[in-house]
């Protein structure tokens, strides 16, 4: 397993804000410091133009704009492309992950979690990009 980079600055994209909570003390316990917050989809479009997110934490099920449009329009952005996204959602269902891959998600876990989960999760994505095969 590769060691994760913990200077990345991370986007937690979800609607509530309990499980962002949940998501960022997971995250600095793992050992990140700079997780940024979005409340829906079209928020998190626009912090991204901010630039210098290395990872994105992004919920299925949310107003305004859901995670899996979110998904796509990272992809179609070549600003947005390579940067890796873990959906976090309640959404267990095949059909609902096999569309997140088809849409370029880099990893899929299921709430709720573990903090170990969620660091297996990371570690699987950078080890995956640092051989390059993401």
């Amino acid at each position: 397993m590769g060691k994760l980079d913990c200077s990345l600055k991370v986007l937690v994209v979800d609607d509530m804000m309990s499980m962002r909570n949940i998501v960022k003390r997971s995250l600095v316990e793992i050992g990140y410091q700079d997780v940024q917050f979005a409340i829906n989809g079209e928020e998190a479009l626009e912090k991204l133009k901010s630039g210098g997110f290395g990872l994105v934490l992004l919920d299925w099920n949310m107003p305004v704009m859901s995670g899996i449009e979110v998904l796509r329009a990272m992809r179609a952005n070549p600003g947005f492309q390579k940067i890796p996204v873990l959906m976090i959602t309640a959404e267990a269902k095949m059909e609902n992950i096999m569309e997140a891959v088809q849409a370029g998600v880099s990893a899929y876990l299921v709430k709720p979690f573990s903090g170990q989960a969620l660091q297996e999760k990371l570690e699987k994505v950078f080890d995956k990009l640092s051989k390059g095969n993401a």
